[in-house]
């Protein structure tokens, strides 16, 4: 049987919106509280071009990315149709008020995704 660590209250996160778990590795969790008190967690980066979810507005069980507003299912962590993509889901379970994560997810799961990159692009000499 797998063990939760305990994240947060769910009071601690607020309604319509989010908190970021940093990882020792990759990038940010994002948990999720919409109004009807359902938690949720993905990856804190759009499929998209990689934009900070966490900041995004919920609605439903979605988010809509703040960059460019693509509507990411919370379920699934997939984006709404017309556009594609996915970004990685996270188990959450709540219990007595406290919200719950995996730790082996958080120390294994999409570790090779990288924060985006913003101004120029750093050229390498030959």
């Amino acid at each position: 049987m797998s063990e939760w660590k305990i994240i947060c209250r769910v009071d601690d996160i607020p309604v319509l919106g989010a908190r970021r778990v940093t990882r020792a590795q990759g990038m940010d969790v994002a948990v999720f509280r919409n109004d009807q008190d359902e938690i949720f967690a993905v990856l804190d980066r759009c499929p998209h071009k990689g934009g900070p979810l966490s900041q995004g507005i919920v609605f439903g069980t979605s988010v809509a990315c703040p960059l460019h507003n693509w509507n990411i299912n919370l379920q699934d962590g997939c984006v709404r149709e017309p556009d594609v993509g996915c970004t990685p889901k996270f188990s959450v379970k709540v219990d007595n008020g406290n919200v719950h994560l995996m730790p082996e997810e958080l120390a294994t799961l999409a570790l090779e995704c990288v924060p985006p990159t913003a101004g120029p692009k750093l050229l390498q000499s030959a």
